[in-house]
């Protein structure tokens, strides 16, 4: 890509992101969603093949109604109310219009269905953005509108999403459709409790985005797109393999891995709301994603690769591992001894 079309696309980005979660008046906000929209539309299709384009037509049309539903439930609000501030949305229509309009930005079920076709069509470092940067934005609308939503509506979407996302991992190949379903079942953690402890949701997107930065950024070094390729990465970097089958590990909420905290955190959060059944049933579905991560991780650190594969064994990567990617995997495995101090900043 250009070099002036990557710097204008990347501060688009960052543009487009601050407007949002910086503005208190819906139009604000919805221009800060268009202009993102916009921004990474070139970088989806940056590559030129039919799959990346295909893509991002996809993610277009999905976004484009998605932020016509937020302005029309804004302006049903308004009507109603006389006012435009983000955290008073008091009616009950415009409420469940924009719970619909932010499903279908984040990807949840029932509105889950571009996702992994668009990461799919993607490269991995825009994958990688898809997957956290662009739900930065609509999850801080849910943030602030989390009083006014509907907690059961959100709760049955929450355990959809867990659901789905650990059910449809299981019969995937390709990394990014793994990650994909990864991405729904992590934003089924993060929905069950918005409207009961907002600040707690934002704690495990972050966490989530750590760890998910790693793995994709491990993903791009060892250039592994499917679990075929997977089970010749130990012979690229066997030091970075080994840590990312931990990363894998905390990203399926293993303890003693950073990933337990906010599964840990929501989970006692939910007993605190004398939402029992509802933790114990997400727990559960959670042992689905844990078997696809373990999969990924057997295939990409224990198994041999068999004689019969098609394509060329690599014996050394082109670029070295960079020290950003020691501090990221050290963090997405180790961070779970200073959740005490997490929990006070918080």
């Amino acid at each position: 890509m250009n070099p002036h079309a990557k710097l204008i696309t990347s501060v688009s980005l960052l543009l487009g992101t601050t407007i949002t979660i910086s503005s208190n008046h819906w139009a604000m906000a919805w221009t800060g969603l268009e202009i993102n929209t916009l921004a990474i539309i070139p970088l989806i299709s940056k590559s030129h093949h039919p799959r990346a384009i295909e893509a991002a037509v996809k993610y277009f049309l999905v976004q484009a109604a998605a932020s016509a539903m937020i302005l029309f439930s804004s302006m049903i609000n308004a009507w109603h109310t006389g006012q435009w501030d983000i955290t008073q949305m008091t009616h009950t229509t415009s409420c469940l219009l924009l719970t619909a309009a932010v499903s279908m930005k984040l990807g949840l079920v029932p509105f889950h269905f571009w996702f992994p076709e668009t990461l799919q069509g993607s490269t991995l470092m825009t994958a990688l953005l898809l997957s956290t940067m662009m739900k930065f934005p609509p999850l801080t609308i849910m943030l602030l509108t989390s009083n006014s939503l509907n907690p059961a509506l959100l709760t049955t979407m929450a355990i959809a999403s867990a659901a789905l996302g650990g059910w449809m991992g299981l019969n995937q190949t390709q990394t990014r459709k793994i990650l994909a379903f990864s991405s729904i079942s992590h934003l089924g953690w993060m929905i069950i409790i918005i409207a009961y402890n907002p600040k707690l949701t934002l704690l495990t997107f972050y966490l989530y985005t750590m760890m998910t930065t790693t793995v994709f950024i491990t993903l791009n070094t060892t250039k592994t797109l499917s679990l075929s390729t997977a089970m010749t990465s130990w012979t690229k970097a066997p030091m970075l393999n080994a840590t990312f089958m931990l990363t894998l590990l905390s990203l399926a909420g293993l303890p003693p891995m950073t990933g337990f905290l906010p599964k840990w955190l929501i989970l006692q959060e939910l007993i605190k709301q004398e939402m029992t059944p509802t933790g114990t049933i997400i727990a559960i579905l959670s042992l689905l994603g844990l078997f696809f991560y373990l999969r990924l991780a057997y295939y990409s650190t224990i198994t041999l690769p068999p004689n019969s594969t098609n394509h060329m064994k690599r014996w050394h990567i082109n670029k070295p591992t960079t020290t950003f990617t020691a501090i990221l995997t050290s963090l997405s495995i180790l961070l779970l001894p200073l959740s005490p101090m997490i929990l006070a900043t918080t």
